[in-house]
C-alpha cells in the first residue's frame, strides 16, 4: 500500500496575492528597468480574493507553497510581506540567478519536482500561458482572475524574457 502524500497548493504570487501595478512602469523603459521593477515588491498592495483563498487553503490544513518566477534574491522581501499579511511563508519556489526560462516551463519543472513528494491539490496562477501549459500537462490547475494588468509588459516579461 502507497503511502499517502501531504496535500498541497501551488499559489503564484504576482497577480494572485500581490498587486505589481504601481511597478509596471518600470518595464516601459527600454531597455527594461528589472532592477527597479524588483525593488519595490514590498510596497504591492495584497489582492484580496488570493489572501483569502490561501487563507481558506491552510484553515482546511493544506500547505501552500509558493511557486513564483521572482527571483531568488527577493526571498527575504518577499517573506517579510507574506508575513506582514500572516500568510505562510515557508516555502517558496523562486527564479534562480540567469534561469530566464518563460514561466510555463519554470513552473511545469517545478511541479514535477514537487509531485515526487506532495499531492498537488491545486495551482493557482494568473498567467493564461502558464495555466494552460500545466493543464496540458494534467495538473489541477486555476486561473486567478481577479488580476487584469494592464498593457500586456508583465504577460511579455513571464512568458516571453523569463523575468517574473
Amino acid at each position: 500500500m502507497a503511502v499517502p502524500r501531504p496535500p498541497v497548493a501551488c499559489i503564484d504570487i504576482d497577480g494572485v496575492l500581490a498587486d505589481p501595478t504601481h511597478r509596471l512602469h518600470f518595464l516601459d523603459e527600454r531597455p527594461k528597468n528589472w532592477r527597479g521593477f524588483f525593488a519595490h515588491v514590498d510596497a504591492d498592495p495584497p489582492l484580496a480574493p488570493g489572501v483569502a483563498l490561501v487563507k481558506e487553503l491552510t484553515s482546511d490544513g493544506v500547505t501552500v507553497i509558493y511557486m513564483t518566477g521572482r527571483p531568488e534574491y527577493l526571498r527575504g522581501a518577499t517573506r517579510d510581506w507574506l508575513a506582514a499579511l500572516d500568510l505562510p511563508h515557508d516555502v517558496m519556489h523562486m527564479r534562480g540567478r540567469r534561469d530566464f526560462r518563460p514561466a510555463p516551463h519554470l513552473k511545469l519543472a517545478v511541479c514535477r519536482q514537487l509531485l515526487a513528494e506532495f499531492d498537488i491539490t491545486t495551482i493557482v496562477d494568473d498567467d493564461e500561458k502558464v495555466v494552460q501549459h500545466l493543464l496540458a500537462a494534467g495538473l489541477p490547475v486555476r486561473r486567478a482572475d481577479w488580476y487584469r494588468p494592464p498593457g500586456d509588459e508583465l504577460t511579455r516579461a513571464q512568458d516571453e524574457e523569463g523575468r517574473t
